[in-house]
């Protein structure tokens, strides 16, 4: 039985996950040019984390290949920031709930983006700081 804090208007818990992951890799496909090859959602209470994997451009891999890893993972921060009401937007919609923390982060080897995202009600963020 899916949780209850899990359902959006669009269906069950594993809906919900499906379409979190599906626009999430949409998006990156969109903005980016090339989108991951894998995704995985999870969602519990007030946390959903994406993972995904692969995707990395024709001018990152070779970025990579000479040895300017860091020059990749510098680049990619900066476009998720920019991505941010994107990225929110999408947890929002197929979640029925208020995005109120999102964190990104990317590694190498392997190589995978970690999308966290902080939901509204929650206990660890006090009503008054909600804007």
């Amino acid at each position: 039985m899916a949780e209850p804090d899990a359902h959006s208007l669009h269906g069950t818990h594993g809906d919900v996950l499906t379409a979190v992951s599906d626009g999430m890799v949409a998006l990156l496909k969109e903005f980016y040019g090339r989108g991951p090859s894998q995704a995985k959602t999870y969602y519990h209470d007030d946390l959903v984390v994406c993972v995904m994997r692969g995707g990395f451009t024709r001018v990152e891999q070779t970025l990579l290949e000479g040895g300017r890893g860091h020059a990749v993972i510098a680049q990619r921060m900066e476009f998720q920031e920019v991505m941010r009401d994107r990225f929110v937007a999408v947890i929002e919609r197929e979640t029925g709930r208020h995005v109120v923390g999102f964190m990104s982060g990317n590694q190498q080897d392997p190589d995978m983006i970690c999308e966290v995202f902080l939901l509204a009600p929650t206990e660890l963020v006090d009503s008054a700081e909600l804007p």
